[in-house]
């Protein structure tokens, strides 16, 4: 079985060199599982932060050993002007779940009949449309501020009424959808691709250092499950917990302490947006630019003391020593 599953790693490895460096983002090579992703989780979309960005659905990512954790829908700048959003998702082949990486291109391809919600409701995208060179937002499906964007329109024909909505995350498979691609995901699929930007593959890397996005410690349900930007304060706060538990520049009472002040200021910003219709008073959002002032301060004094976990040292020594090259997500 290990052999099997070795030549099958194989052969989409070499398949990569086969394919056009333009549609490689197409695929995820490399990284098969055995157990399907769990169930997208139910969330609110934030507010579009600048005109011309457009929404990225949450995923179900997987790292090696540590299992699925949760990716946070985010608005983004396309690469270019008339450019869509085709978001990944993952598929059932030969036994085994393989995760195709979303892409960017003139029309939406196959996405696995997944339903992310904001637009993206298993076939195609009804959340806005360009218009020239400007991005026109159709405020029935997605969260615009009409007072700042103003190039917006209503459309709520596209709306399907179903009082259960389907989580399912993958497509094929036990449990899974059986969605097949139309002529036009088809059509769409032979187009030339952009892999995501660097600000998506950085935002899939951050999201993999915080603890809490695994779904082995939130079950399913990730505490912050969508944002507006990437690169938050929070989300560069936990990158710098993760460095440094990795390093062994935090003990792992250090570490322990650090994501604990995370996570209670993370629960108070919830907490206050959802007493406020989803936004921070200039009160609040002073309150909490000065706990993560502190906090900050904390990761950095924690980092630069005597204190340091020798065992991790040690073995990240003996790991670049053994593996020049380091471990990554699935893509």
């Amino acid at each position: 079985m290990h052999r099997l599953f070795s030549m099958r790693a194989l052969f989409l490895a070499l398949l990569v060199f086969l394919v056009p460096a333009v549609s490689r983002a197409q695929v995820s090579v490399g990284i098969s599982v055995h157990v399907g992703p769990p169930a997208l989780p139910v969330y609110e979309q934030p507010p579009c932060p600048v005109e011309g960005y457009l929404w990225t659905p949450g995923y179900w990512a997987y790292y090696s050993h540590k299992g699925y954790y949760w990716v946070p829908g985010v608005w983004v700048a396309p690469p270019r002007v008339g450019l869509l959003w085709t978001p990944g998702y993952w598929g059932w082949s030969e036994g085994v779940y393989v995760f195709h990486a979303g892409y960017w291109g003139p029309h939406i391809g196959f996405y696995g009949g997944v339903n992310y919600g904001f637009g993206y409701n298993g076939v195609g995208f009804v959340g806005g449309e360009w218009r020239g060179g400007r991005f026109a937002y159709n405020t029935a499906v997605v969260n615009v501020n009409t007072t700042v964007i103003h190039n917006t329109y209503v459309n709520k024909t596209v709306i399907v009424n179903n009082r259960t909505v389907d989580r399912t995350s993958f497509n094929g498979g036990p449990g899974g959808l059986a969605a097949r691609p139309t002529r036009g995901e088809t059509a769409a699929s032979r187009e030339s691709h952009i892999r995501p930007t660097a600000e998506q593959t950085s935002h899939e890397h951050l999201a993999s250092a915080n603890r809490e996005n695994f779904a082995s410690e939130n079950h399913g349900k990730p505490a912050t499950a969508a944002m507006s930007r990437v690169n938050t304060r929070e989300v560069n706060q936990q990158g710098r917990i993760a460095k440094g538990a990795n390093s062994g520049q935090l003990t792992p009472r250090e570490g322990g302490h650090a994501e604990h002040r995370e996570a209670k200021i993370n629960h108070e910003v919830r907490s206050d947006r959802a007493a406020n219709g989803g936004k921070l008073t200039q009160q609040e959002r002073a309150q909490v630019n000065h706990q993560q002032n502190t906090a900050s301060k904390q990761i950095y004094d924690d980092t630069h003391n005597a204190k340091t976990d020798h065992a991790v040292q040690q073995h990240n020594t003996a790991a670049k020593s053994d593996h020049p090259q380091s471990e990554h997500p699935h893509h």
